[in-house]
């Protein structure tokens, strides 16, 4: 072999090495992205979710809390909120509004909706108390104060949940209430009193933690009292259904349920 051909084909050589050292260096990021992170493929790698929960008007604080907290321990997830009365949320659900997971303030919402959803599991539970103007200016004390016809009194309308709470303790004191108002959910009642358009309004008791320093709270003995459940399920149309199951399980998890009862709801 003479030398000029031996050089030639050295040099073929090195420049078929420096053509394949980009092409392997292409091949090998293909699951990563420019930050070292999982991206979407066909072959089974991480893909992201995109969650539409449709929560309780109740829970509209505690719920922004716990979803930033969720998107933090699963990256890559996102949760998006919807809050309303649940009666509302029900009717949502009913109409096929595109949605992953359903959170209601009672039970009896959420048998209407077995055909719709998954096995709801309790979450957290509530109590009520009344809300008053802040300083109590009326000087409301228990129940019996809200018969009071002098009293602008506001209530939540009785098909929603924490109308049907009211309305059954009222009952139960044998307290007649003639309502300014009725309103299509419980944050609806804390804001006329908030605002001064009533001196008085039944709420959860974690509603009016939530508007301290601008009503008081006079807090209904046990006995006289109602406890509101709140479970929660997977939503059968769900096209997230894997990670909207992941989700709920996880609202029943520690840190899910401190930050619940940091904000005032007792164990499920």
């Amino acid at each position: 072999m003479s030398l000029l051909h031996t050089r030639r084909r050295a040099a073929a050589a090195v420049v078929t090495a420096a053509l394949l050292v980009p092409l392997a260096a292409c091949g090998g990021n293909d699951k990563k992205d420019t930050a070292g992170n999982a991206s979407p493929s066909a072959d089974g790698g991480a893909k992201a979710a995109e969650l539409t929960v449709l929560a309780a008007a109740s829970l509209t604080d505690v719920f922004k809390t716990a979803g930033a907290a969720y998107e933090k321990a699963h990256p890559g997830t996102k949760v998006k909120f919807s809050f309303a009365g649940s009666q509302e949320l029900a009717a949502q659900v009913k109409a096929g509004s595109p949605a992953d997971a359903l959170v209601t303030a009672d039970t009896k919402t959420m048998d209407g909706l077995k055909t719709d959803a998954g096995t709801p599991t309790v979450i957290a539970k509530n109590r009520l108390v009344i809300a008053t103007g802040k300083g109590n200016p009326e000087k409301v004390g228990s129940l019996k104060d809200l018969a009071n016809t002098k009293l602008k009194v506001v209530l939540a309308a009785p098909e929603v949940p924490v109308g049907r709470y009211s309305k059954k303790i009222l009952d139960a004191q044998k307290i007649t209430v003639k309502p300014v108002s009725q309103e299509p959910n419980v944050r609806a009642v804390l804001s006329k009193v908030e605002l001064g358009e009533a001196d008085a309004g039944l709420v959860y008791k974690t509603d009016a933690t939530s508007a301290a320093g601008k009503v008081e709270a006079v807090d209904i003995p046990d006995a006289q009292n109602a406890v509101a459940e709140y479970p929660a399920a997977t939503l059968k149309s769900s096209k997230n259904l894997d990670a909207a199951v992941e989700f709920v399980k996880w609202l029943s998890a520690p840190e899910a349920q401190k930050i619940l009862q940091d904000a005032g709801f007792q164990k499920p």
